[in-house]
């Protein structure tokens, strides 16, 4: 079912396909926390290609691999290569498919993914292209909704900040939906989700500018940072910069049950005294990223 698999969006997974994802990834979770040693992808290398920047994504792949007993391959500053003489993409994926057994490649385009499935002969991951998907992302936040709450049907969940630009909220949307989760939208005017992702969603979702019109009702918030970066003009960025904070004192009307996500980094858009309180977990999600892409790794390469 898995072995030999592109994993390019999220839409691309069923419902069984994602069950089996978690019930590797449980199993996996002694193995990332270091308390048991595995071999189970020795031998086998994994080729990172990272032309933006990233933390979690590009280490918690190489942590997954080296947990598994595999080897790791790769950049993550594209002008230290050939790119830079001109290279095309499809190039480099022909050739740092010839290294490896699995390729993980992170690019500032849309679609850079699904081309450089195309040409490599390997299993692709896509971690993460442009605005786009963001797929292992989307599990990662899933597994973590799944562990806290044991199903996602039924569930009201709020996505609150950057819905324009943001590629985690884009996969997540479709994948909550596709699960029956109740989908709210909370962002700027100039930030809304975009219609054709509305679209494609099985419940309209409610949407607001204001956290205070969902704070008493969610089991779920995940906030997103207001991606700079994003923005092809700086001054329509300045508008919308530091629009939403979630603090203690905000999430004393929130549920008791109800839990905080952040795909990370944050930069104000959740108070440091957010992290001692019950309802965070945005630390739990970083690492649940390693099991969650160990399973995907052992899946993909045929291992389980």
């Amino acid at each position: 079912m898995f072995k030999g698999r592109d994993i390019v969006s999220i839409k691309e997974l069923s419902r069984e396909d994602m069950e089996i994802v978690f019930e590797v990834a449980r199993e996996m979770i002694p193995i990332a926390r270091g308390e048991r040693k595995s071999d189970l992808l020795e031998g086998k290398i994994l080729a990172t290609l990272f032309f933006e920047p990233s933390t979690r994504t590009k280490l918690s792949f190489e942590a997954a691999m080296h947990r598994l007993g595999g080897s790791v391959i790769g950049f993550s500053n594209p002008s230290a290569t050939s790119i830079s003489k001109g290279e095309t993409l499809a190039d480099t994926v022909r050739v740092m498919d010839s290294y490896s057994d699995v390729i993980v490649i992170r690019h500032p385009y849309e679609g850079s993914a699904r081309l450089a499935a195309e040409f490599a002969d390997n299993p692709v991951i896509n971690g993460g292209d442009g605005a786009g998907q963001h797929p292992t992302q989307t599990l990662l936040d899933l597994f973590t909704i799944h562990q806290e709450f044991g199903d996602i049907q039924g569930l009201k969940v709020a996505l609150i900040g950057d819905l324009k630009y943001g590629r985690t909220v884009h996969s997540l949307a479709y994948a909550l939906s596709y699960l029956g989760a109740e989908i709210y939208l909370v962002s700027p005017e100039l930030l809304r989700m975009p219609g054709h992702i509305i679209r494609e969603l099985k419940n309209k979702p409610v949407e607001t500018d204001k956290i205070e019109d969902v704070i008493e009702d969610m089991d779920v918030f995940y906030v997103t940072r207001i991606q700079k970066e994003r923005f092809p003009d700086p001054t329509e960025y300045k508008k919308v910069a530091g629009s939403y904070t979630i603090n203690k004192e905000l999430l004393e009307r929130a549920k008791k049950s109800s839990i905080v996500m952040h795909p990370l980094p944050r930069v104000n858009e959740i108070d440091v005294d957010v992290d001692y309180t019950e309802h965070a977990r945005y630390f739990q999600q970083a690492f649940n990223g390693v099991p969650v892409r160990m399973a995907l790794l052992a899946l993909v390469l045929g291992v389980v």
